[in-house]
């Protein structure tokens, strides 16, 4: 059903499958008008839970016309491959991915990335690996591993905003998450200040649906290793920050932040310069961790002033 809604709405997204590091990546991209010398530059654009590549369909409409905009479905997600292993979800194996999807697959040597939420933790993993082949980094959301892990220790706002991590990582979370049409997962991702409409319900339902999607998006939960402490307390779990190898971020970065984060609080923006050299912050008043979906003109509008 989905398929033929995609088709009808959107003619000029294409939907492929990639073999890269041993499972199939899906993704769709648009590339509206081709260049002289036949070749576009790349833009990348990476979903985190339980979202897929559904939620940057405003921005391939848009970067489609003038670059190679693609939004894959990451491991575990929609239409990717769904490895039943929780170590399969590992982040050295998620930055893999996408390497061999952008290097070995789509044949480019540097690209555009943009990351939300999980999306944009694996987006920081990448830059921090392989920034020779980042141009430009922007990040919508998501945190910062160097400051998060710091965050999780010491600051009892995120640490009460990271509570529903751990039901995530609980043996239960599937079957009420998918429960009852996925009516949680819709009420996680819909907000009264979205444009929600019956065609995205139904193709949120069926990604949502696909055999061991909901899975695979909570094993990078289960994964990770790092838990969110009860309120105010101290856990074996997190990190000592100290010990922690710094996450540098040496490319030119634009950090786009929804300030009214229920998961995610400002204390984020606190201390990225001593993790990232090159940086830019947008703030975003009222709008929520989905600020893609309630606002993606001002979205694509700070991205293109950034990246051109």
């Amino acid at each position: 059903m989905s398929k033929n809604i995609i088709r009808e709405k959107y003619p000029d997204f294409k939907s492929e499958i990639a073999d890269v590091n041993g499972i199939k990546i899906h993704y769709v991209k648009m590339e509206k008008k081709k260049t002289e010398e036949g070749k576009h530059k790349l833009i990348v654009f990476l979903h985190g839970f339980p979202q897929f590549w559904y939620m940057w369909r405003d921005q391939l409409t848009d970067f489609g016309e003038d670059y190679l905009a693609v939004a894959p479905d990451m491991r575990g997600y929609n239409l990717s491959s769904k490895p039943l292993e929780i170590e399969k979800y590992k982040m050295e194996l998620l930055v893999e991915d996408m390497r061999a999807l952008v290097q070995e697959h789509l044949g480019y040597d540097k690209f555009i990335l943009v990351g939300h939420d999980w999306g944009g933790i694996v987006a920081f993993a990448i830059a921090n690996q392989y920034p020779e082949l980042i141009e430009k980094f922007i990040i919508i959301n998501a945190p910062h591993p160097s400051v998060f892990a710091r965050l999780l220790s010491k600051n009892k706002d995120q640490q009460s905003s990271s509570q529903y991590v751990l039901f995530f990582r609980s043996e239960n979370a599937e079957k009420t998450l998918l429960g009852n049409e996925c009516a949680m997962l819709l009420n996680i991702i819909k907000t009264p200040d979205m444009e929600f409409s019956e065609d995205d319900r139904l193709i949120y339902i069926e990604g949502f649906q696909q055999p061991g999607a909901i899975t695979g998006g909570l094993n990078y939960y289960r994964a990770a290793g790092m838990n969110a402490p009860s309120q105010g307390e101290q856990i074996s779990d997190v990190p000592n920050t100290s010990m922690m190898e710094p996450v540098m971020i040496n490319v030119p970065t634009l950090i786009i932040w929804a300030e009214s984060d229920s998961a995610l609080t400002i204390h984020n923006l606190e201390g990225l310069d001593e993790f990232i050299t090159e940086l830019k912050v947008k703030r975003i008043p009222k709008a929520s961790h989905w600020v893609i979906n309630e606002q993606p003109q001002v979205i694509n509008k700070l991205i293109r002033e950034f990246i051109e």
